[in-house]
């Protein structure tokens, strides 16, 4: 079954790169760049297309079942393609995700409840669709700001769905395991030219897709687990956000303002090597991974609240931890 999805991924992969230079999807290196000659962008029209059309064929059933959810899917798609081409403000892709997440809340896919404190649930209510959309976003934009290396966020986007597609099979979830699995498939199709030095680049339809997938999943899966809990699986480019911002703000420059300040950034600097700065982040958020499955296993054996919020006072040490070290490393370089 997940032959289809991949093959389908590397063929378009295949004509994309071919016909690149044609079709206008070439990505000219500038001052932020860390490739010197044109590479093909929009890596993710193959591998969404592939996503989309092997979903339809296969599981016919579950795509017509939650349509909604893959209208939504396919929105995001489209405005990551023409911002691709022609380039789109903030605004409007923003506008485009809060579009894309009332398809999720017309499906019944949204964050009602952040999970239960020393007997109590705290629930959202009338917050619940602007919580949504926070988190929706906030994590699309994540995976969108972290992809600056090759293979780095396919190759994090790879750990994290197949922590989703292990729940997804653990409680017989078949929505959460299929959309998993495929997305595997796919972005390992795409992994094999993405790899450095890499053949093409994902591009902003690829880094939105997936990350509106990946936090979709998400919210699918809170119905098994703690809300806490995915803090950790999706921990690298949640962390890298928030220190990015919290560093662009302490000097006095828009949180909002592209540069060479990520994580990968400063590790490539460190390790001298993009392939080892990738290794790195990879394993670091396989790492938080296991993290979050033991407080999934775990959590519900502390229903007094302790540990989830434990958990959430460890996770900010985290990010406090990678602040400092990461502000440390950029002034001494």
């Amino acid at each position: 079954m997940f032959a289809l999805p991949f093959v389908l991924s590397f063929l378009f992969l295949y004509f994309l790169i071919k016909y690149a230079p044609k079709i206008g999807l070439l990505d000219i290196p500038n001052n932020r760049s860390i490739h010197t000659t044109p590479i093909p962008r929009s890596g993710g029209i193959g591998f969404m297309s592939a996503f989309l059309l092997s979903f339809a064929l296969l599981e016919t059933t579950l795509f017509l079942q939650n349509i909604f959810l893959f209208a939504a899917i396919t929105l995001i798609f489209l405005t990551g393609i023409y911002d691709d081409y022609k380039g789109l403000s903030p605004k409007v892709k923003f506008l485009a995700i809060g579009v894309a997440t009332l398809f999720l809340y017309l499906e019944g896919i949204s964050i009602d409840s952040l999970g239960s404190y020393f007997g109590f649930d705290i629930t959202l209510s009338l917050l619940a669709i602007p919580f949504t959309l926070f988190v929706v976003s906030g994590f699309t934009n994540a995976l969108n700001l972290i992809d600056g290396l090759d293979a780095l966020a396919g190759g994090i986007s790879v750990v994290i769905l197949v922590t989703f597609a292990y729940i997804g099979f653990v409680f017989n979830d078949a929505l959460i395991m299929m959309l998993s699995l495929f997305g595997i498939s796919v972005v390992m199709a795409f992994l094999l030219f993405n790899a450095p030095p890499a053949k093409i680049f994902m591009g902003d339809s690829g880094s939105l897709s997936l990350g509106f997938l990946i936090s979709t999943i998400a919210i699918l899966s809170i119905k098994y687990i703690h809300p806490v809990t995915i803090l950790y699986l999706a921990a690298i480019p949640i962390i890298d956000t928030i220190v990015v911002m919290l560093r662009r703000i302490n000097m006095n420059r828009s949180p909002f303002l592209a540069d060479k300040t990520h994580m990968h950034h400063i590790l490539s600097s460190f390790f001298g090597s993009t392939k080892q700065s990738v290794l790195f982040l990879i394993l670091a958020q396989l790492l938080f991974c296991f993290l979050g499955y033991v407080v999934a296993r775990h959590i519900e054996h502390y229903p007094q609240g302790l540990f989830p919020l434990a958990m959430i006072v460890a996770f900010f040490i985290f990010i406090a931890m990678a602040y400092m070290v990461f502000t440390a490393v950029l002034k001494k370089g």
